[in-house]
């Protein structure tokens, strides 16, 4: 069994190398024209050349796997400001590009919980279009369109999950063609299970994004582990891509939704052993408050497992 291992957005090792500094709409619409474009084109560039180092931090970490900070161009989506980030950031775009395929890196972008497509509201469905559509553009301006994905949860149940489920099917066919194709579908920890986002990506030949702590928190009592990830394995035959999960663990038995700082390895042990029974392999995407620190603390503490090899700073053999 082979494991990649990844962590989201920021690398917490790297001084003042934030991808997700922000411009308000607020700030913005106090500035004249010109200086509006000059903010806007600061503070991307600032984004971007962070996460340039933070590329070069992972190839050098040997850390394979990363998560785009979805916040990489300010009021790229807001409907009074809409502006070309593609252009003045071509060449900044492509060298990020062209790392990540030299060096065989994985990457994918999360767009924030208001992109679905189970809402009654057609306003809504044309937002969640429109923020698909840009983090596919920054995927296209980087020529990852063809390897990278972007993750989303279900939605919203509404009171009604089995109508909501309908919506999302009907509303999913507004999403282009080659958009949906870089969509990966998220169970969630408190809406809709493991089974029941399964059952939508099956439907809709849409990768899952198997969540293991949301797994644990939101489950079918008839939830059975082996049975749904030899259906989520299915899901991402074909792809061009391992299956991938997110892991992440308890803040605390009270706060059982909230992430940890780190990753417990015996609250991931289950999990592990049932892949390692599966011998299946998969990349980890670690959700921990502590990102790349807990990426290489995790790889470090299930290094130490007998029958265990280290093949790299992020990766394990077992």
């Amino acid at each position: 069994m082979f494991i990649r291992f990844g962590y989201v957005s920021s690398a917490l090792n790297l001084w003042d190398c934030s991808p997700s500094k922000s411009l308000t709409f607020a700030r913005y619409s106090k500035l004249d024209e010109e200086a509006g474009i000059e903010a806007l084109h600061s503070v991307t560039k600032q984004n971007l050349e962070h996460t340039l180092r933070m590329i070069h931090y992972n190839i050098a970490h040997q850390i394979e796997l990363y998560r785009f900070s979805s916040s990489l161009v300010p009021l790229a989506t807001h409907p009074d400001v809409k502006w070309d980030f593609l252009t003045p950031f071509r060449d900044i775009l492509k060298e990020i590009g062209d790392l990540v395929r030299r060096n065989s890196l994985r990457t994918s972008f999360h767009p924030n919980q208001f992109t679905l497509f189970t809402s009654d509201k057609p306003h809504i469905t044309e937002n969640a279009v429109i923020d698909m559509q840009y983090h596919y553009d920054l995927l296209k301006g980087m020529g990852l369109e063809k390897e990278g994905y972007i993750n989303i949860h279900v939605g919203g149940a509404y009171g009604d999950k089995k109508t909501a489920t309908e919506r999302f099917y009907s509303n999913i066919k507004k999403l282009p063609q080659d958009i949906k194709q870089r969509m990966t579908l998220e169970n969630d920890d408190k809406t809709y299970t493991a089974s029941e986002t399964l059952a939508i990506c099956e439907n809709e030949g849409i990768p899952l994004m198997f969540d293991y702590h949301h797994y644990c928190a939101n489950k079918l009592d008839e939830d059975d582990l082996e049975e749904l990830l030899v259906r989520f394995e299915k899901t991402w035959k074909g792809k061009g891509a391992k299956p991938k999960i997110h892991i992440s663990s308890p803040k605390t038995e009270k706060e059982f939704r909230s992430h940890a700082d780190y990753v417990d390895l015996d609250f991931i042990m289950p999990l592990l052993k049932k892949l390692k029974e599966m011998e299946m392999d998969c990349d980890f995407m670690i959700e921990a408050k502590q990102k790349d620190r807990a990426v290489l603390k995790l790889v470090e503490e299930i290094s130490a497992i007998r029958g265990v090899k280290r093949l790299s700073g992020g990766s394990i053999n077992w």
